[in-house]
Protein backbone atom coordinates (compact mmCIF):
# COMPACT_ATOMS: atom_id res chain seq x y z
CA UNK A 1 0.00 0.00 0.00
CA UNK A 2 1.09 2.90 -1.23
CA UNK A 3 1.34 6.06 1.87
CA UNK A 4 2.14 9.54 0.29
CA UNK A 5 2.49 13.01 2.16
CA UNK A 6 0.00 15.55 2.79
CA UNK A 7 0.57 18.91 1.88
CA UNK A 8 -2.08 22.36 2.32
CA UNK A 9 -1.98 24.61 -0.59
CA UNK A 10 1.39 26.35 0.57
CA UNK A 11 3.13 23.42 0.32
CA UNK A 12 2.91 22.52 3.89
CA UNK A 13 3.67 18.97 4.54
CA UNK A 14 0.41 17.71 7.16
CA UNK A 15 0.05 14.47 7.03
CA UNK A 16 -0.14 11.58 4.82
CA UNK A 17 -2.12 9.07 3.16
CA UNK A 18 -2.68 5.81 2.43
CA UNK A 19 -4.09 5.13 -1.12
CA UNK A 20 -5.48 1.66 -2.42
CA UNK A 21 -2.88 -0.09 -4.45
CA UNK A 22 -5.71 -2.24 -6.66
CA UNK A 23 -6.37 1.54 -8.11
CA UNK A 24 -2.52 3.52 -7.66
CA UNK A 25 -0.79 0.39 -7.93
CA UNK A 26 -1.40 -1.24 -10.92
CA UNK A 27 1.36 -2.55 -13.54
CA UNK A 28 0.97 -0.26 -16.84
CA UNK A 29 0.55 -1.98 -20.05
CA UNK A 30 0.88 0.88 -22.91
CA UNK A 31 -1.11 -1.11 -25.42
CA UNK A 32 -4.33 -1.02 -22.96
CA UNK A 33 -3.88 3.04 -22.31
CA UNK A 34 -3.92 3.82 -26.18
CA UNK A 35 -6.75 1.95 -27.05
CA UNK A 36 -8.69 3.97 -24.00
CA UNK A 37 -6.99 6.80 -25.27
CA UNK A 38 -7.95 6.67 -29.12
CA UNK A 39 -11.44 5.62 -28.38
CA UNK A 40 -11.76 8.70 -26.54
CA UNK A 41 -10.19 10.99 -28.95
CA UNK A 42 -12.37 8.70 -31.72
CA UNK A 43 -15.39 9.74 -29.62
CA UNK A 44 -14.85 13.30 -29.98
CA UNK A 45 -14.75 13.35 -33.56
CA UNK A 46 -18.02 15.00 -34.96
CA UNK A 47 -17.42 12.83 -38.32
CA UNK A 48 -19.69 15.20 -40.08
CA UNK A 49 -17.17 15.76 -43.23
CA UNK A 50 -19.02 15.24 -46.94
CA UNK A 51 -18.36 15.35 -50.37
CA UNK A 52 -20.91 16.26 -53.38
CA UNK A 53 -21.15 12.66 -55.25
CA UNK A 54 -22.48 12.49 -58.90
CA UNK A 55 -25.92 12.34 -56.71
CA UNK A 56 -25.90 15.73 -55.09
CA UNK A 57 -24.03 17.98 -57.69
CA UNK A 58 -26.07 20.15 -59.51
CA UNK A 59 -26.56 19.19 -63.40
CA UNK A 60 -26.40 16.55 -65.23
CA UNK A 61 -29.73 15.20 -66.51
CA UNK A 62 -29.04 16.18 -70.24
CA UNK A 63 -26.40 14.53 -72.08
CA UNK A 64 -23.87 17.52 -73.52
CA UNK A 65 -23.47 16.23 -76.64
CA UNK A 66 -24.80 13.14 -79.56
CA UNK A 67 -22.77 9.90 -78.46
CA UNK A 68 -21.06 10.20 -82.20
CA UNK A 69 -20.25 12.15 -85.29
CA UNK A 70 -18.61 15.08 -82.89
CA UNK A 71 -15.20 14.38 -82.55
CA UNK A 72 -15.12 14.73 -79.06
CA UNK A 73 -14.87 11.82 -76.31
CA UNK A 74 -18.60 10.67 -75.97
CA UNK A 75 -19.94 12.12 -72.49
CA UNK A 76 -23.24 11.16 -70.76
CA UNK A 77 -23.30 13.77 -67.53
CA UNK A 78 -21.86 16.76 -67.12
CA UNK A 79 -21.52 15.80 -62.78
CA UNK A 80 -19.21 13.29 -64.36
CA UNK A 81 -16.04 13.29 -61.46
CA UNK A 82 -13.49 14.08 -65.36
CA UNK A 83 -14.90 17.33 -65.67
CA UNK A 84 -14.94 20.57 -63.89
CA UNK A 85 -17.25 21.26 -61.39
CA UNK A 86 -18.00 17.78 -61.29
CA UNK A 87 -18.68 15.10 -58.54
CA UNK A 88 -16.17 13.51 -56.01
CA UNK A 89 -15.33 10.04 -56.36
CA UNK A 90 -14.69 7.94 -52.83
CA UNK A 91 -15.49 11.37 -51.17
CA UNK A 92 -15.30 11.39 -47.18
CA UNK A 93 -18.90 11.08 -46.47
CA UNK A 94 -20.76 11.06 -42.93
CA UNK A 95 -19.82 8.75 -40.50
CA UNK A 96 -19.24 7.74 -36.75
CA UNK A 97 -16.18 6.84 -35.75
CA UNK A 98 -16.51 5.87 -31.99
CA UNK A 99 -15.96 2.08 -31.02
CA UNK A 100 -16.74 0.52 -28.65
CA UNK A 101 -13.98 -0.33 -25.10
CA UNK A 102 -15.37 -2.83 -22.35
CA UNK A 103 -16.26 -1.11 -18.94
CA UNK A 104 -13.25 -3.49 -17.36
CA UNK A 105 -10.80 -2.41 -19.83
CA UNK A 106 -11.52 1.32 -19.51
CA UNK A 107 -11.50 0.96 -15.47
CA UNK A 108 -8.20 -1.21 -15.45
CA UNK A 109 -6.59 2.27 -17.91
CA UNK A 110 -7.70 4.69 -15.73
CA UNK A 111 -5.62 2.70 -13.36
CA UNK A 112 -2.82 2.49 -15.02
CA UNK A 113 -2.78 6.26 -15.45
CA UNK A 114 -3.41 6.74 -11.96
CA UNK A 115 -0.39 4.26 -11.32
CA UNK A 116 1.72 5.52 -13.80
CA UNK A 117 2.03 9.31 -12.07
CA UNK A 118 2.39 7.85 -9.06
CA UNK A 119 5.35 5.90 -10.07
CA UNK A 120 6.91 8.92 -11.92
CA UNK A 121 6.83 10.87 -8.68
CA UNK A 122 4.19 13.09 -10.49
CA UNK A 123 0.82 12.73 -8.07
CA UNK A 124 0.63 15.49 -5.36
CA UNK A 125 -1.96 15.03 -2.79
CA UNK A 126 -3.06 18.41 -1.10
CA UNK A 127 -5.56 18.40 1.82
CA UNK A 128 -7.59 21.42 0.32
CA UNK A 129 -7.54 24.40 -2.18
CA UNK A 130 -9.69 27.14 -0.66
CA UNK A 131 -10.07 30.28 -1.94
CA UNK A 132 -11.68 33.41 -0.69
CA UNK A 133 -13.01 34.80 -3.74
CA UNK A 134 -12.98 33.62 -7.87
CA UNK A 135 -9.58 35.30 -8.65
CA UNK A 136 -7.16 33.83 -11.55
CA UNK A 137 -4.59 35.78 -9.35
CA UNK A 138 -5.07 33.90 -6.19
CA UNK A 139 -5.38 30.89 -7.80
CA UNK A 140 -1.76 31.23 -9.57
CA UNK A 141 0.07 32.39 -6.22
CA UNK A 142 -1.50 28.77 -5.04
CA UNK A 143 -0.30 26.54 -7.99
CA UNK A 144 3.23 28.69 -7.63
CA UNK A 145 3.68 27.79 -4.26
CA UNK A 146 2.60 23.84 -5.15
CA UNK A 147 5.15 24.30 -8.18
CA UNK A 148 2.03 23.44 -11.00
CA UNK A 149 3.07 23.68 -14.62
CA UNK A 150 0.49 21.67 -16.52
CA UNK A 151 -1.57 19.74 -14.18
CA UNK A 152 -4.80 18.05 -13.68
CA UNK A 153 -6.41 18.69 -10.36
CA UNK A 154 -9.24 16.18 -9.33
CA UNK A 155 -11.37 18.01 -6.58
CA UNK A 156 -13.84 16.51 -4.96
CA UNK A 157 -16.63 18.73 -6.51
CA UNK A 158 -16.16 21.59 -8.80
CA UNK A 159 -16.60 24.96 -6.61
CA UNK A 160 -17.70 28.17 -8.45
CA UNK A 161 -14.30 30.24 -6.61
CA UNK A 162 -11.81 27.19 -7.89
CA UNK A 163 -13.40 26.58 -11.78
CA UNK A 164 -13.45 30.58 -12.00
CA UNK A 165 -9.90 31.21 -10.55
CA UNK A 166 -8.18 28.22 -12.73
CA UNK A 167 -9.56 28.18 -15.91
CA UNK A 168 -7.94 30.86 -17.25
CA UNK A 169 -4.49 29.89 -16.27
CA UNK A 170 -2.78 27.76 -19.25
CA UNK A 171 -1.82 24.25 -18.42
CA UNK A 172 -4.04 23.79 -15.51
CA UNK A 173 -7.37 21.76 -15.72
CA UNK A 174 -10.10 20.56 -13.11
CA UNK A 175 -12.08 17.93 -12.69
CA UNK A 176 -13.85 15.32 -10.69
CA UNK A 177 -13.62 12.09 -9.83
CA UNK A 178 -17.16 11.15 -12.46
CA UNK A 179 -15.46 13.38 -15.49
CA UNK A 180 -11.91 11.69 -14.45
CA UNK A 181 -10.27 10.16 -18.25
CA UNK A 182 -7.58 8.35 -19.22
CA UNK A 183 -6.38 10.93 -22.02
CA UNK A 184 -6.69 13.92 -19.64
CA UNK A 185 -4.42 12.21 -16.68
CA UNK A 186 -1.86 11.55 -19.29
CA UNK A 187 -1.85 14.77 -21.22
CA UNK A 188 -0.70 16.82 -18.26
CA UNK A 189 2.64 16.15 -17.19
CA UNK A 190 1.46 16.48 -12.90
CA UNK A 191 -1.41 15.34 -11.48
CA UNK A 192 -3.17 17.14 -8.14
CA UNK A 193 -5.32 14.95 -5.89
CA UNK A 194 -7.60 16.93 -3.68
CA UNK A 195 -7.83 14.63 -0.18
CA UNK A 196 -11.30 15.11 -0.31
CA UNK A 197 -11.21 13.19 -3.90
CA UNK A 198 -9.30 10.45 -2.93
CA UNK A 199 -12.10 8.22 -1.34
CA UNK A 200 -14.27 8.81 -4.30
CA UNK A 201 -11.65 8.10 -6.97
CA UNK A 202 -10.74 4.93 -5.27
CA UNK A 203 -14.46 4.16 -4.74
CA UNK A 204 -15.54 4.04 -8.32
CA UNK A 205 -12.25 2.40 -9.72
CA UNK A 206 -12.14 -0.54 -7.43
Amino acid sequence: MAVVKVYDQDKTEKGEIALAPEVFEVAVRPEILHLVVRAQLAARRAGTHAAKTRAYVSGGGVKPWRQKGTGRARSGSNRSPVWRGGAIVFGPQPRDYSFKVNKKVRKLALCMALSSRLAGDKLLVVNDIALPEAKTKLFAKVAGALGLEKALIIAPEETRELALSSRNIPGITLTTPDQLSVYEILRHKQLVLLEGAVQHVETRLK
